[in-house]
This record gives structure tokens, C-alpha cells and sequence, in this order.
């Protein structure tokens, strides 16, 4: 079978409401039935109530806009059934004084699905942006933030469990302990782990000043440790999508290294 014909589901879709995305979110959808997805998987920056009425228009939506992005995916859904299946979810970090809402939110929304991307310390009000941290300290804090978020049982999935290396200077023994601890989590709590294509375009743009990911090191590790893997597109344009190129090269990448990939989330129905 050629590598092509396994790409089902991409669960890794933004949209422009997080400001540092383009396309209208039909533009993603005509573009993931152009490129041949069977599932789109809408999961845009989730917004966070934050007490002290901080925004962060550059990196997520404001809770006022969450509703109408639900409204937004759901028509789609509607409107293309049976040429594609559209899922309704959020990327979401771990910030423990949000984690309640998150719940209910969940629930009173009927998200189909989070992922777990792990980009900053307790908030990104005032926390460490864990892709821009150079020290050993960071990636440490970075894994306990991590497990912390795996243990919540909120999640599909660990969105690049790796971001941690983009800017930290050298695969040692640090980034191995963490890497290690954070895919052995994973398998005991049956959480996939997600290799993410964002990371290479940003790494290509000059972006990444340290190892980058996805970073080899870490994946042989999660072949080892034998974590479900899948592949996440982390669109941020239509374009991405259809970058068929790229998520080939990534299977093949994955099949070289002994890792267990998975094509579809578990626990959505059709």
C-alpha cells in the first residue's frame, strides 16, 4: 500500500481566530477533500478565562469567539456529510487553575475531542513559552507539565511532545530523560503521541534555534518504548494539507524507525 492511500486523518486544524493562522475554515475543509483526508480534525488554540482579563489575540482565541467556532465547524459538518467526517475539538495546555472550565466546557460544548500541546508553564499570562527555553530546567519543567496534563484523562493526544527541544541546544542526557519519562507515561496511560509537520516548516523558516522537532532522537526512543504515533499536519493554512510530500516522507521516517503508527483516533465514531 502506498503511503498516500493510509492518509486518513489529520486532527491538527487551526483556524485564523487564534492570529497567527489564514484561510476561512471551509478553505480547510475544500483543501483536506482535495488532498484525499477521509477526517478533519478542527482544533483550534483553546481561549481561557482568565481572571485577570489578559488576552493573547496572537497566539488564541477570547472565550467570547468560542461559540461561534463551534457554530462554524458544526455547519461544516453538516454541509459536507458523506464527502468528508469533520470532528469539533480544541488544542489545550495544562493550566491548573483553567482545568475545571476546560471540563465543562467539554461537556456543555460537545467537543468531539482535545489534544494536549504543551507550550507554556501554568499560563501563558506569565509562564515560561516552553518552545524558546534553552535550559536544562525548562525541559525538566516541561516534562512535569507534561505528565501533569497526560494524568488529567482529558486528552486524545500529546501534540508535539518534543516542542520542548525547538530551542534547547543539544540532545543530552536531559532532553534523553525527559523524552524517555514522557513517551513511558504515554504507553501506560494509552495516549498517543503526535509527529508533528509544523515543527519541520519552522525549523525551515529559521525559527528553531536549538535541536528543532520532530527530532530523531526522541522518536527512536518512542519506537523503543513502543507509543502509538500519529501524524499531525498542525495546519495553520489550507496549503499545509495538501502537503503530501511532506506527511510521506514522515511515514516513511516513522516505518524506518520501528514506530507503532495510527491513522484515526480511537473512541470517534462515524
Amino acid at each position: 500500500m502506498k503511503s498516500a492511500e493510509k492518509r486518513i486523518g489529520n486532527y491538527h486544524t487551526h483556524t485564523m481566530r487564534c492570529g497567527h493562522a489564514a484561510g476561512s475554515d471551509e478553505d480547510y475543509v475544500l483543501a483536506a477533500i482535495e488532498a484525499g483526508w477521509k477526517v478533519l480534525g478542527f482544533s483550534d488554540h483553546a481561549p481561557w478565562p482568565y481572571r485577570s482579563g489578559y488576552t493573547n489575540l496572537g497566539v488564541r482565541m477570547t472565550t467570547d469567539m468560542l461559540k461561534e467556532y463551534c457554530a462554524s465547524v458544526r455547519a461544516l459538518q453538516e454541509k459536507y456529510k458523506g464527502r468528508i467526517r469533520i470532528y469539533l475539538g480544541l488544542e489545550c495546555e495544562y493550566f491548573p487553575a483553567y482545568m475545571d472550565w476546560l471540563r465543562e466546557q467539554k461537556e456543555k460544548l460537545g467537543l468531539d475531542f482535545l489534544i494536549f500541546g504543551n507550550h507554556f508553564e501554568d499560563s501563558d499570562e506569565d509562564g515560561i513559552y516552553y518552545g524558546a527555553a534553552p535550559l536544562k530546567e525548562h525541559a525538566l519543567s516541561y516534562c512535569k507539565n507534561a505528565l501533569l496534563g497526560m494524568e488529567t484523562g482529558l486528552f486524545s493526544y500529546f501534540a508535539h511532545p518534543d516542542l520542548f527541544l525547538m530551542n534547547y541546544p543539544v540532545f543530552d542526557e536531559t532532553a534523553k530523560q525527559v523524552s524517555e519519562t514522557i513517551c513511558r507515561r504515554a504507553l501506560e496511560l494509552h495516549i498517543p503521541l503526535e509527529y508533528n509537520l509544523q515543527g519541520q516548516r519552522l525549523e525551515e523558516r529559521g525559527k528553531a534555534k536549538g535541536v528543532g522537532y520532530p527530532k530523531r532522537d526522541f522518536w527512536e526512543i518512542a519506537g523503543k518504548v513502543g507509543n502509538e504515533v500519529i501524524i499531525g499536519m498542525d495546519a495553520h493554512s489550507p496549503d499545509a494539507l495538501i502537503d503530501s510530500e511532506r506527511y510521506n516522507r514522515a511515514m516513511e521516517e516513522l516505518r524506518r524507525l520501528g514506530v507503532k503508527q495510527i491513522f484515526e483516533l480511537p473512541g470517534l465514531g462515524e
